[in-house]
């Protein structure tokens, strides 16, 4: 019998994740020290979300954002983090979060080639019942050479170099993607880092289960009307509705 060490030496850990795609991609490491910094905010949200009973971080924080929403007093913790983490990296020159109604153009002196378009705590409304909350962000290369305003962050989806989502439930873990597939990161306390757990996560082609707000069903155009209306009614057989019904 072979001994076996309770501690793995070799373990991949995200932040090991995102230097080996930076060397891989042979860039100039601005988006290794982007995707770090974004991962350090992360985990300074993730203890806050966990204290925010003790320290008082629960409720409203006395402003209204530019959707309109209530704003919690971890949504405001969590942008500061956020903004303040990217901005320290060096590496952007706009910061587009839903927390605030204008672009943030960082200095300078701390600007680089980067974009981030960020919701620092997403789902905030659910803080009061502690159900789940994330942060979400999108990273874009900025295209021209003016002067850095919220038009760098006018691009099409197919422009992300990067994004990824952090959930906050009874684990903290981190989907994240550089455009090779989405790996799963889960933190571990001990460590302080997130370690790989699932590599190149993909929907099935085909689920049982469909879930969107119907609290904005009146939007929706005719096609989506119908196609959900097709998912809560679906066209079921005589013979099937008797198996059903067990007769």
């Amino acid at each position: 019998m072979t001994d076996r060490s309770p501690f793995e030496t070799d373990m991949l850990t995200l932040t090991r994740y995102v230097m080996e795609r930076g060397r891989q991609a042979k860039g100039t490491g601005e988006l290794t020290q982007l995707l770090n910094s974004m991962l350090t905010a992360i985990k300074a949200i993730s203890s806050a979300v966990r204290k925010a009973g003790l320290a008082n971080l629960y409720g409203i924080a006395g402003s209204v954002n530019v959707t309109g929403d209530e704003v919690k007093k971890l949504d405001v913790l969590s942008n500061s983090l956020v903004i303040n983490m990217l901005q320290s990296s060096y590496s952007t020159c706009v910061l587009v979060s839903e927390e605030n109604k204008e672009a943030i153009i960082t200095a300078k002196d701390k600007r680089g080639k980067y974009v981030v378009c960020f919701d620092p705590l997403d789902g905030s409304s659910n803080i009061d019942c502690l159900a789940s909350i994330g942060t979400i962000f999108a990273i874009y290369r900025k295209t021209s050479e003016d002067e850095p305003s919220e038009k760098d962050a006018l691009q099409p989806g197919r422009n992300i170099v990067a994004a990824g989502y952090a959930l906050y439930g009874s684990a903290t873990l981190v989907a994240l993607s550089t455009g090779q597939g989405v790996d799963l990161f889960m933190l571990d306390p001990a460590l302080g880092e997130f370690v790989l757990v699932e590599k190149e996560v993909k929907i099935k082609k085909k689920g049982k289960i469909y879930s969107l707000n119907e609290g904005y069903a009146k939007y929706f155009d005719a096609a989506t009307t119908e196609y959900v209306q097709k998912k809560k009614f679906p066209e079921v057989s005589e013979e099937s509705l008797r198996q059903w019904q067990g007769g």
